[in-house]
């Protein structure tokens, strides 16, 4: 490898993109593609980048396999930026054990981060867990320590342990400033503003306030009876019945523990549950019958009590019953709860991650873009849709890993 190369190699190490870029900006060599790639990306073109990394592994040719390797990883981190989500894991898992296999093993733990973090941001934790546990980031450099820490933080806020988090996002902190590369501070500063962000929004006695995601797991821990609108569950002492296909009980359930002690009337329920404005005997039927449903569903936690105006919680052991919704509830808010975090995401990711059809997603987005909330850029496949951090809009802490668009 040439001096040029060697020193637009240290260069990106250092999150100098423009420094690497002076020393081979007009080289069409496979390794100054490749490097030229990872600049490009540092600056924020990510399409350019995407495009020099498929040259520069076509230009290394299959004897240079770690090289090759070594591109495909660079291409799956630009997918993750771009929030791409449909690439290729089983490439990317092929590129980390050539990597492996070759003794290069902090670029591979770099892919298996990549890995890690595609799984957290779809929801699926315990797989993420599962191959993060692998790692021990003692032996890589403090960017590989830092992006270690990030995931691992990442994991603890989606488990509601904010303690272990702050302790990841410390030891990221350190990491990164003995890296000395800004983006990655910058990116560790990001994501400890999410503990200082409110997460949800109690609703008790006829008056709600925001939580911080240390106070929901406070709430959570308690002997509370907690309706979770957040991921559609009912829970109480570690006790957690969901409700997330039961629509219409969740609405029922979620009215109740709103108006607890107090009783909801027929109408009042009628309306939250069915929608309906002007209710006849079929639809007071019917209310008879879901509510003897959600009777038994809660059995083991509450009674639903007849009234003579209509229906009333009654918790078996709870001293009180609160309700935990998102910090801001609108149609649609699962889409822009991943739109939040102010990347550019496709149509197909987003279903991805919220475990829906594309089609779904598609008019959903096209609602929100009637209203001004989300934009897009791009044409087909290429299309991406962002919209600006809303502050205290509701985040993705709190989504299931499989959220029903409404």
């Amino acid at each position: 490898m040439d001096s040029l190369i060697t020193a637009a190699a240290r260069a990106l190490a250092a999150g100098d993109p423009l420094g690497a870029l002076k020393r081979v900006a007009l080289r069409d060599d496979a390794p100054a593609l490749a490097l030229r790639g990872i600049a490009m990306a540092q600056l924020g073109d990510l399409v350019r980048a995407k495009a020099l990394l498929r040259s520069a592994a076509r230009a290394f040719g299959a004897k240079e396999a770690v090289a090759r390797a070594r591109c495909i990883v660079a291409e799956a981190e630009i997918a993750l930026a771009s929030r791409d989500l449909g690439w290729p894991a089983k490439a990317l898992d092929a590129a980390r054990a050539t990597l492996e296999a070759h003794g290069d093993c902090v670029n591979a733990a770099h892919a298996r981060y990549l890995e890690v973090r595609r799984l957290l941001l779809i929801g699926r934790l315990d797989e993420a867990e599962r191959r993060l546990a692998d790692l021990d980031p003692t032996p890589f450099p403090p960017a590989s320590k830092a992006a270690h820490q990030l995931v691992v933080a990442g994991i603890a806020m989606r488990r509601l342990q904010t303690e272990a988090a702050r302790a990841a996002l410390a030891r990221a902190e350190r990491a990164a400033q003995q890296a000395r590369i800004p983006a990655l501070v910058a990116e560790v500063e990001s994501t400890s503003l999410i503990l200082k962000t409110p997460a949800a929004r109690l609703i008790a006695g006829g008056a709600e306030r925001l939580l911080l995601l240390e106070e929901v797991e406070a709430l959570l821990a308690s002997d509370a009876f907690v309706v979770d609108a957040c991921r559609h569950v009912v829970r109480e002492r570690g006790t957690v019945i969901s409700l997330a296909k039961r629509p219409v009980l969740f609405a029922l359930a979620r009215a109740l523990g709103e108006a607890w002690p107090s009783d909801v009337p027929r109408d009042v329920l009628l309306a939250r549950a069915f929608g309906a404005k002007l209710a006849d005997e079929s639809h007071r039927a019917r209310l008879r019958v879901e509510v003897g449903r959600l009777r038994r569903m809660l059995r083991r936690l509450a009674d639903v009590t007849a009234t003579k105006r209509g229906f009333a919680l009654a918790p078996r052991r709870a001293g009180e019953v609160f309700v935990l919704a998102r910090p801001v509830e609108d149609e649609h808010a699962a889409v822009l709860a991943f739109l939040a975090d102010g990347e550019s995401w496709s149509s197909s990711a987003l279903a991805l991650a919220l475990g829906t059809s594309q089609r779904t997603v598609q008019r959903a987005l096209d609602s929100l873009a009637e209203t001004g909330k989300v934009q897009s850029f791009g044409r087909g496949r290429a299309r991406r849709w962002l919209t600006p951090p809303v502050p205290g809009f509701t985040t993705t802490l709190l989504l299931p890993a499989s959220l029903p668009i409404d």
